[in-house]
């Protein structure tokens, strides 16, 4: 059983480095896959826009389903009047990400697909956050819940854990390669498909994860988003496959 322990202070220098490390390399993937896309720099009108609607609509979903998965947090907060509220939340960034893009587009009057040159940053900018994670170990709310598999990890209290940070990674950065080199039909179909894709794995994966707390169902705040989420986009995208452009 290997084991990760670190110190909050620790963790948390690992994780804020891991994660901007993932978003300056996932920008500087952007970047290169407009160029082979021959869609100018990101500072070019159109793009401008577009990612300006992404960092608006990523941050505010941050932190709004984080807030979902831990009204605890936000009541202790609130009572305690702080200005600011902790965490973070990957399916947020992306669902908020999404809407903010859209919204962007809808003012700048663009109906060209943006999506498909942001699926390999989004991926390799979400593994290398992971490593940060899975170095802050019970510090950080991914660990996993206790298993007897061999490749358990020890996150600092002793109890061999899934090392669900790890998982994450095997999975979502094949997936977001494999759909950066295919060749598909309709514009904008490699996104939809890594979008939902990775709802159905985190919805999935959060059964390996402790359950901070319980909504209908026993399920938590990020596997109900996956779900509402999913209701809402997964047509959209079976509807694309079906319909090549």
């Amino acid at each position: 059983m290997a084991r990760v322990i670190a110190s909050a202070t620790t963790a948390a220098w690992a994780h804020t480095a891991f994660a901007y490390a993932g978003m300056g390399l996932g920008a500087a993937l952007w970047r290169r896959c407009l160029r082979q896309q021959h869609r100018g720099g990101a500072l070019a009108p159109g793009n401008f826009g577009v990612l300006v609607g992404l960092l608006v609509g990523a941050a505010l979903g941050n932190k709004l389903v984080f807030l979902i998965e831990r009204p605890d947090v936000v009541l202790a907060m609130w009572q305690s009047r702080a200005l600011m509220f902790p965490g973070q939340s990957i399916v947020g960034g992306l669902l908020g990400g999404l809407i903010g893009v859209e919204i962007a587009k809808k003012l700048t009057g663009q109906t060209r697909s943006t999506g498909d040159a942001m699926v390999l940053p989004i991926a390799v900018g979400l593994a290398i956050g992971r490593v940060g994670c899975f170095l802050a170990g019970l510090h950080d709310d991914t660990y996993g819940l206790p298993t007897a598999a061999p490749w358990g990890m020890d996150f600092g209290d002793g109890i061999p854990r899934h090392p669900t940070q790890l998982y994450e990674i095997a999975v979502v950065l094949p997936l977001g390669l494999a759909l950066h080199r295919a060749r598909l039909p309709t514009p904008g179909l490699a996104f939809k498909l890594f979008l939902s894709a990775y709802l159905l794995w985190r919805f999935a994966i959060e059964f390996l994860k402790p359950v901070p707390v319980a909504y209908p169902l026993g399920l938590s705040g990020i596997q109900w988003t996956c779900l509402v989420a999913l209701a809402i986009y997964l047509p959209l995208t079976l509807r694309a496959a079906r319909t090549p452009s």
